[in-house]
């Protein structure tokens, strides 16, 4: 069973619904809409802070042995079952699975989507949705990475809720397919004692052959 604090940070990831007056982190003010799309509140664009690209590839632990796949899209996560526990989303939950580390307060969870949201979107996304229940979420590192020949955004949020201090990591990746936020989420003490812990379960995701 999910501890107290694994069901308090998933609040987190409760999909919002219609539209969301948001301010991106470059300060512009945007409305949100829940099918995915944006658009500037002026409508006028302005340029975006480049992202880093992290040069180093990326691939699946040979440990992680068992293959989960997604109906929604063509997309898998392999985890250790030795290590990760899971379960599938209620119909009414954002996320298709969630995870959690055997006897440990880590969590993940894999939201897909049907529809193709850029990157840049899904980050602004993830972080006003986080901004909606813990308002002094801020995202502390982005880079982009190539995870098992994949381009995906790997984000890092930190926060606070209800008086707990949070972290989550987690990659985001859109096709013409779909969208995918593969999040892994924990108290910000105890990041650090799970780095190598999460850094292999986001490095599971794979996108399946048709």
């Amino acid at each position: 069973m999910k501890s107290l604090l694994g069901l308090l940070l998933a609040i987190i990831f409760v999909p919002a619904v219609g539209q969301i007056n948001a301010v991106t982190d470059t300060g512009d003010e945007v409305l949100l809409y829940e099918d995915g799309t944006w658009e500037y509140v002026d409508g006028a664009e302005v340029e975006e802070t480049e992202i880093p690209t992290n040069e180093t590839p990326f691939e699946k632990d040979k440990k992680s042995t068992f293959l989960i796949k997604s109906k929604k899209l063509n997309i898998g996560l392999w985890i250790n079952p030795k290590e990760w526990s899971f379960e599938k989303g209620a119909e009414d939950d954002a996320s298709e699975f969630k995870f959690v580390k055997k006897g440990e307060d880590l969590y993940g969870m894999l939201i897909t989507e049907k529809i193709e949201v850029p990157l840049s979107t899904l980050k602004t996304i993830a972080l006003e949705n986080a901004k909606g229940v813990a308002p002094d979420t801020k995202v502390v590192h982005e880079e982009y990475r190539m995870v098992n020949g994949v381009k995906v955004l790997h984000m890092q949020l930190t926060g606070t809720l209800q008086g707990i201090r949070f972290t989550y990591l987690g990659y985001y990746y859109s096709s013409a397919e779909g969208s995918i936020q593969l999040v892994s989420y924990t108290a910000d003490n105890l990041v650090q004692t799970y780095k190598k812990d999460i850094e292999i379960l986001l490095n599971g995701l794979v996108v399946l052959e048709e």
